[in-house]
């Protein structure tokens, strides 16, 4: 193990991602969300084969054993996308980042219902303290609904934005199904081709013929896209989950740089106080995730024979 490669590893990995939400937020003033769905998958799968190429997986890694668990996972996850960069036309970047911190919270009341999991008291409290988080960031927005138009579309927007971490939560319990009998890197993949395919369906709604500025953002935001991919996966091969996984929280700093700088976007008062109540909530789901498993390992050596 090497917790600081895998630290920056994921550092780098929430970078890459940030920006690309940055590009697709620039170019969503023309380009309608499933287009910008359709440039984020299809531009990542050549990166992801030719990762895969250098890491000798090609053929290992693309074989499956549960195509239909790969669709499921692939419809949830673009829903999860759309709804998104969706969010990202509507909403300043750095709102858009801290509703969706709900999906983690999420993930821990879905484990419990789909996979049968155990959760106690602890993490449930945690899960509360993070959603009521959520909700402050969401209250100023809501309250606006029947405001001006513009009001209006921002509420629509957070309420998108939020069934998107939804979606995005039930995705991660497919892909905790998946891993059972799939590869990793067979799930990276068939996720890009699935949200390729899922994307085109969106063609009636109104695709648009993007400038050669736009062009450039999307295909940039998709290679971008598929790199972010690649180094996630690869920093939780250096480190365990719990070491890299609050450094997911970062993002909301670079978020706020580039929407100040970039977007002219300064952060409420309301928004940096429940993106911080979720924060902490987050790290205490992953602290207690650590515990939890330092306690599994020492019950499964104290079972093993000498």
């Amino acid at each position: 193990m090497r917790p600081l490669t895998g630290i920056a590893l994921k550092l780098i990995s929430v970078t890459l991602f940030i920006t690309m939400s940055a590009l697709i937020k620039a170019a969503s003033g023309h380009v309608p969300p499933g287009e910008a769905v359709f440039f984020r998958s299809a531009c990542a799968i050549p990166v992801i084969l030719v990762w895969l190429a250098w890491r000798g997986d090609l053929r290992t890694g693309l074989k499956v054993a549960s195509p239909i668990g790969h669709f499921w996972r692939g419809f949830v996850g673009t829903a999860a996308m759309g709804m998104s960069f969706a969010g990202l036309g509507l909403l300043p970047l750095p709102e858009v980042t801290a509703i969706s911190y709900a999906a983690p919270l999420l993930v821990v009341v879905f484990a419990a219902m789909f996979l049968n999991e155990q959760v106690g008291v602890y993490r449930l409290g945690a899960v509360a303290l993070g959603l009521v988080g959520v909700l402050i960031v969401l209250a100023p927005r809501l309250s606006a609904l029947s405001g001006p138009t513009v009001e209006t579309a921002q509420a629509v927007g957070a309420m998108v934005v939020l069934t998107g971490a939804i979606c995005a939560a039930l995705a991660q319990i497919y892909v905790r199904k998946l891993v059972q009998t799939e590869e990793t890197s067979a799930i990276v993949f068939y996720f890009s081709i699935t949200s390729t395919a899922l994307s085109l369906l969106t063609i009636p709604f109104g695709w648009v013929l993007p400038s050669g500025f736009e062009l450039g953002l999307l295909v940039t935001a998709g290679i971008l896209g598929g790199l972010g991919q690649i180094f996630l996966t690869s920093s939780y091969r250096f480190a365990d989950a719990s070491v890299v996984a609050p450094f997911d929280y970062a993002s909301i700093l670079f978020a706020l740089s580039i929407g100040y700088f970039v977007f002219d976007e300064v952060p409420t008062s309301a928004m940096l106080s429940g993106a911080a109540l979720v924060i902490l909530a987050g790290c205490l789901i992953i602290l207690r995730e650590r515990q939890l498993g330092i306690r599994r390992n020492k019950a499964r050596a104290a079972r093993t024979p000498d």
